[in-house]
């Protein structure tokens, strides 16, 4: 099958998940040159659609598609939501044997989730359009024979030791500058920030939400310290953030909207470290 093929018949497509998934997963097999489930695995053991799976929490689930070795695919109709179909397999990973690559579609689009051990988290996504560019299409037939050239080369060691380093150096300023301070004060701060980072990026917090407020303020010090004083009450009780709905966080981290105010230069470190995926840290740094 050509790409212009491909792409012509599936933008006109608006059948429903279970209408569709099935052809339009064949109709790829055609487009990467690869084998359907039946051609390379006719007993359904190792390849195979609506594959058996046991969720995390408890339950019987089922995959849509599952080549093992290679990936798990979950289907959604057209414009839904795909990350809860990515929710979906995260239940089932384990009983697939933790595949590289977790992908999910509307049929309009493909978006691969790494999935590898001890790595940085890659998401790519490939659109329709996608699909007529030659480079991105020879990336996509990785997804049967190379799921390698998904993987990221960073490890979340290196991550984590990048985001601790900067965060040594955030303490150090602030014990500088802020000599009222406890050691105590100071570190409950940087762990309510340090939290921000990891909630927007596991999406506890609206996705990006914390990165984009240290973005748009800049170095301006004294709009950072009121608009994060804002956040720490949402966060402390339930309720808003400019737009975004924030939900109630429980515990003691955010028991007062005390915020200490951070210069350009411990404003420029968290530009920095607000481009991490904290999704990937390890959990020992919080």
């Amino acid at each position: 099958m050509q790409p212009q093929e491909f792409v012509q018949k599936w933008r006109a497509v608006q059948v429903k998940e279970k209408s569709g998934y099935q052809e339009h997963f064949f109709d790829l097999c055609a487009l990467l040159g690869a084998k359907t489930p039946i051609q390379e695995d006719p007993k359904g053991t190792f390849y195979l659609f609506e594959a058996g799976a046991r969720k995390q929490q408890g339950g019987q689930g089922w995959a849509d598609v599952w080549r093992k070795g290679s990936f798990a695919i979950e289907y959604k109709g057209k414009r839904a939501n795909l990350d809860k179909a990515y929710e979906q397999l995260l239940q089932y990973r384990e009983s697939l044997e933790n595949p590289p690559l977790l992908m999910v579609s509307d049929m309009d689009r493909i978006v691969i989730h790494t999935n590898f051990t001890n790595t940085v988290k890659q998401v790519f996504e490939f659109t329709l359009d996608d699909l007529l560019d030659a480079k991105k299409l020879s990336l996509l037939k990785n997804i049967f024979d190379n799921p390698e050239a998904f993987k990221a080369k960073t490890t979340t060691e290196q991550v984590t030791k990048e985001a601790a380093a900067e965060f040594a150096k955030l303490a150090q300023l602030l014990a500088r500058y802020e000599k009222d301070k406890t050691p105590h004060e100071i570190a409950h701060f940087l762990i309510r920030v340090l939290f921000c980072l990891f909630a927007e990026d596991v999406e506890l917090l609206p996705k990006g939400m914390f990165s984009r407020l240290v973005k748009q303020v800049g170095h301006n010090a004294t709009a950072f310290s009121a608009q994060l004083r804002v956040l720490f009450q949402a966060m402390a009780a339930g309720g808003y953030f400019g737009s975004d709905a924030i939900r109630h966080f429980n515990g003691s981290l955010f028991d007062n909207d005390t915020v200490i105010p951070l210069g350009s230069d411990a404003l420029a470190i968290l530009q920095k470290v607000s481009k991490l995926d904290w999704s990937s840290i390890e959990p020992a740094i919080l």
